[in-house]
């Protein structure tokens, strides 16, 4: 009988440890479907409110900088093409008799490269230097740069330079008008 009550012991005993030694249960899972939206924004195009070119004679030339002019586009397509334009009016002063006029055409407009940029594509100025320069119009819209490929949104400005062709005719005063840059 004593041998059987060992037995019977150890087989007990051997089937606790069998049972604390079990592996673990696997807790449960469960998943979250979880989502987010990138919002569709714009094209847009920021230039200076004001610029003076500086002073020059009759017959002479009139070169300065508008200042930074900045494209951003946040549409946040899969092609983010765009191309930015500009036109000018015709620059006054007094009367704006023939004499007291300097026309678009006489005012000739180069972008320079991009002075910072942000994003991917191609960005390309309309006039890369001072030799590409082109007259600006009241009526046919100059490229000043564009942005081609890309995906998701970008940035890209440059400081363009005038340079005013004065008439000889010219009478002296402060000659007003608008440079106007669209993109699309």
């Amino acid at each position: 009988m004593r041998i059987a009550k060992i037995c019977l012991t150890g087989a007990a005993a051997a089937a606790m440890v069998g049972f604390l030694a079990a592996p673990a249960i696997a807790a449960p899972t469960d998943t979250t479907t979880t989502t987010f939206e990138v919002l569709a924004g714009t094209l847009d195009i920021d230039a200076p409110a004001s610029a003076d070119l500086g002073d020059g004679a009759p017959g002479g030339t009139i070169t300065g900088q508008l200042g930074p002019v900045t494209v951003t586009d946040s549409r946040g397509a899969s092609d983010t093409s765009w191309v930015a334009s500009v036109t000018a009016s015709v620059f006054q002063t007094g009367g704006g008799s023939p004499p007291e006029t300097v026309l678009p055409e006489e005012i000739d407009y180069w972008s320079g490269p991009a002075t910072a940029t942000t994003g991917d594509g191609t960005f390309t100025p309309g006039q890369a230097t001072s030799a590409n320069a082109a007259p600006l119009s009241s009526v046919t819209p100059l490229t000043a740069f564009t942005h081609s490929g890309g995906t998701g949104g970008n940035t890209a400005t440059w400081n363009p330079t005038l340079i005013v062709h004065v008439p000889l005719d010219s009478i002296a005063g402060v000659y007003t008008g608008t440079v106007t840059h669209s993109v699309a």
